[in-house]
């Protein structure tokens, strides 16, 4: 191969590269981890759940992916400092890619939501995600190239049944990707978003039992139907890649077309 199709070949792949990716055991999460994987980085992962943990490593072993993980709950703050400090040792202080995918939602109206459910979701959903970030900096900074992805929502940019507090907290995801995109660009960090549209995930294994809900809600995407964990970490994989070098600050909605849709019928 000559050195421009070397540069090329580079700029498609992920080897050399280190990455901490939140939620990995299930879902999104598991797809970003095989995708990041199958690209050639090198990926610490973690969950709540270590029997969870343990059986996905296990998996991932057999599959020559190089993986490592341990169990963290990210809405605790110790264990979120605990997480950063093993991934330092581990990389050796330096990391290309953060991904911050872990987060949960309570389906519920308004008016019946406590104090409780918006503490949990706060907690689990923004401000562990922005203070791994502030605990990751300095391992990014350190690498030369860092990449922040966090794991968003449609649910952030337009309004969804019962869903306020999580809709809150993925909208406060969306700002905090541009903020950290203009702060830390002197760092060679760039921070992008993605908003998922409705994935099949076990978070909403509930919802996707309602075959009325989701003949309603594909109704009303474009592409016509739910989507895939493998269709969001394949984006996920592209920004964290050297080709994507110059997009930053963006939240990208990777949805069927939903967002979009404003005066097309329903059904046609």
């Amino acid at each position: 191969m000559d050195m421009e199709g070397k540069k090329t070949e580079n700029r498609w792949s992920l080897t050399g590269m280190t990455a901490l990716v939140t939620g990995g055991t299930k879902g999104i999460g598991h797809a970003i981890v095989e995708e990041l994987a199958g690209l050639g980085a090198t990926i610490h992962t973690c969950a709540r759940n270590e029997t969870e943990i343990n059986q996905v490593l296990h998996n991932w072993n057999l599959l020559g992916f190089p993986v490592t993980g341990s169990v963290c709950d990210v809405s605790v703050r110790a264990q979120r400092e605990k997480l950063v400090e093993e991934v330092s040792s581990i990389f050796k202080g330096k990391l290309n890619i953060f991904v911050s995918n872990a987060g949960t939602n309570i389906m519920k109206q308004a008016t019946e939501c406590t104090a409780e459910d918006f503490s949990f979701l706060m907690s689990t959903n923004f401000e562990s995600a922005y203070h791994l970030c502030q605990l990751a900096h300095p391992l990014l900074k350190a690498s030369g190239q860092g990449n922040i992805v966090f794991i968003s929502s449609v649910a952030g940019v337009f309004a969804f049944p019962a869903c306020s507090i999580y809709a809150a907290t993925k909208g406060a995801i969306n700002q905090i990707t541009k903020n950290l995109a203009c702060e830390w660009a002197k760092d060679n960090i760039r921070t992008n978003s993605i908003a998922p549209g409705f994935i099949k995930t076990p978070l909403v294994e509930g919802i996707m039992e309602d075959e009325e809900f989701v003949r309603e809600f594909t109704s009303r995407v474009p592409l016509r139907r739910v989507g895939e964990p493998k269709e969001i970490s394949s984006v996920v994989a592209f920004l964290c890649l050297p080709a994507a070098s110059y997009i930053t600050g963006q939240v990208i909605c990777a949805d069927g077309g939903i967002t979009i849709n404003g005066f097309f019928p329903a059904k046609s």
